[in-house]
């Protein structure tokens, strides 16, 4: 149901990994369904207790008082301005699906491959009947002009109005005292602090993570259009692929999840072998959650919103090893100048899974183990506290009196 369309790239920074990402995942006949854990509290209902475990961060330098959050240049509330404006195309599409599962698309600056999953979602059957969500990591006219061309479907462009990439003199972005590659900050009187490999921060790197969670925290529980969405969401990136029969698998497998396997937490849009086009069979896998077109509900974002604080301060600029400790391996692209490579066949366009199809759980899987302390690049104490802030950006309550800002 999606392909992901990685181009082969070496990670920057001597403490992190070497890593080409992988880019043939299409899935030809199943979705894969995936567990975060095993456990019998998926059906819980989100909690509406106070999380506590956030403490007052008024002593960062960096931040205002009023919300935790970095002083805005202009582009940045201009952009945040933009956030408020409604969708667009609602008069092509007045009406959504009442079971309509919301798409958002996070994006950087690889207007190639965004025209490419542009192009795949104009193809996917029911992609009319909902909202296609595209969030921005900077401002980048391109990738503005290829969003503003879509007419298939409703639209809504969102921009991280705390981008590093909207920075140029100073935190979220670089400033000409911060701490570079491995200086000690007291020698050379320079702000910043390393990750455990004693590295200072990349923000272009530590931009990776900051997006993800400044768009988690602003599609549930920010945006008027999806904040009171009870719902799935659909997340998938600007080098995915998706086949015209993805949506409609998607919201087969999200109706069966809770029949056929009440501990998974979500659905994925991938095969277990991201390499392969399909599991091999009729069935349905149950494994560690991907990050290739993944599904979940709010129940599932109240217990991720709630380990916000492990979140912000695990050592790993990777958002996705940070939640899942999830890798792959090397391939070629399936994207080559421009041109995609993936064959789309009639089994790709219709909905083919199957109620009868049996449940099989993959435990015990290879991946990183309880210890594993990350790849590093998310040492700096400022950027753990832009984390912070985010989690608590739409949970704001009248404490000035006390420094504490509570959490639902």
């Amino acid at each position: 149901m999606a392909a992901n369309c990685k181009k082969p790239q070496l990670r920057a920074a001597a403490s992190r990994r070497l890593l080409s990402i992988v880019s043939v995942t299409v899935l030809g006949v199943l979705l894969l369904i995936f567990l975060l854990r095993t456990n019998s509290d998926f059906v819980e209902p989100p909690s509406n207790k106070v999380d506590n475990t956030f403490n007052p961060i008024s002593d960062v330098p960096h931040f205002t008082a009023k919300s935790n959050l970095p002083k805005q240049n202009e582009l940045s509330i201009k952009l945040e301005e933009r956030n408020q404006l409604p969708p667009r195309n609602v008069d092509l599409f007045p009406n959504l699906a009442k079971d309509h599962i919301v798409i958002v698309l996070y994006v950087h600056n690889r207007p190639q491959y965004l025209k490419v999953v542009v192009e795949s979602l104009s193809s996917v059957v029911g992609i009319k009947e909902t909202l296609l969500i595209v969030s921005h990591d900077g401002y980048f006219e391109e990738m503005n002009k290829i969003v503003d061309g879509i007419k298939f479907c409703q639209v809504k462009q969102i921009y991280a109005p705390y981008s590093p990439h909207l920075f140029s003199d100073g935190f979220p972005g670089v400033s000409s005292n911060d701490c570079k590659d491995k200086d000690n900050a007291t020698e050379k009187h320079c702000t910043g602090t390393p990750d455990q490999y004693g590295n200072h921060r990349s923000s272009k790197i530590v931009s990776l993570k900051h997006h993800w969670w400044w768009m988690m925290n602003t599609v549930w529980d920010g945006l008027e259009e999806t904040r009171g969405h009870t719902g799935h969401i659909l997340f998938i990136e600007e080098d995915h692929f998706i086949l015209p029969n993805a949506y409609r698998n998607l919201q087969i497998l999200t109706e069966l999840k809770p029949k056929k396997c009440p501990d998974c937490y979500a659905a994925n849009l991938a095969p277990s072998d991201v390499n392969s086009r399909g599991e091999g069979g009729s069935i349905l896998i149950a494994e560690r959650m991907g990050n290739v077109g993944y599904t979940f509900n709010r129940t599932v974002w109240r217990k991720i919103h709630r380990k916000a604080r492990k979140f912000c301060f695990f050592d790993d600029y990777n958002w996705d090893i940070t939640m899942w400790a999830t890798g792959q391996g090397d391939s070629g692209a399936c994207i080559d100048n421009g041109v995609v490579g993936i064959r789309v066949e009639d089994s790709d366009k219709v909905a083919n899974i199957k109620s009868e199809w049996n449940v099989r759980v993959f435990k015990h899987q290879q991946g990183y183990k309880a210890g594993f302390r990350g790849w590093g690049g998310w040492g700096d104490d400022r950027d753990r506290r832009l984390c912070l802030a985010f989690a608590r950006m739409y949970h704001l309550t009248n404490t000035a009196s006390s420094g504490r800002v509570e959490t639902s």
